[in-house]
């Protein structure tokens, strides 16, 4: 039994490690096709100033965009697994004897795929932003310098706020959920 119980440990602790790291990939290729859409979206000047140098903006915002991707895939998947509990104690699911687990698996695979859809659209918002700056600081430079300052970051400024009007209207056009 202890046998049994060594390998097992020694099993995991050799897969846990391979199948963090088979995520990563797929993390970066889908950061690295984001900051291409946003490099193209916002121009290459644009860009640089949003993330750093010209030299090194492309891998600034790689690197920014799949940690803050793998950190918050943790938090959302955490807190849907939390919610899902929550909710299906107090539904008190009756059935076999794994129904409540059946339950807690379903409603956070439900609230995690929602969360995905919410930053894919995030995404979008982003991308359309850069998009409209772009337009915005070509057609009026000095409206738009008048907006969003003169300095290094009044691209990014513009593309944040944005974004966030962006995702408000989505929003408000958005059909309520029902229950």
């Amino acid at each position: 039994m202890k046998k049994l119980l060594l390998a097992a440990a020694l099993s995991t602790a050799i897969i846990a490690p391979a199948a963090a790291s088979a995520q990563d990939p797929a993390t970066s290729k889908n950061a690295a096709n984001y900051c291409k859409e946003l490099r193209s979206a916002g121009g290459g000047a644009n860009f640089a100033s949003m993330f750093g140098t010209k030299k090194n903006a492309y891998g600034k915002c790689v690197s920014q965009t799949a940690k803050k991707a793998a950190t918050e895939d943790a938090a959302q998947a955490k807190q849907a697994k939390a919610e899902a509990v929550e909710e299906c104690r107090a539904m008190k699911t009756p059935g076999s004897k794994n129904a409540f687990g059946k339950c807690v698996s379903e409603k956070a695979k439900a609230k995690k795929a929602a969360a995905d859809k919410e930053d894919k659209a995030e995404k979008k918002d982003r991308i359309n932003a850069a998009q409209t700056c772009k337009a915005a600081k070509k057609d009026d430079a000095d409206k738009f310098a008048t907006d969003f300052g003169a300095k290094k970051n009044a691209f990014g400024k513009c593309v944040s706020k944005t974004a966030k009007e962006l995702a408000a209207e989505r929003k408000a056009e958005e059909p309520a959920p029902t229950a």
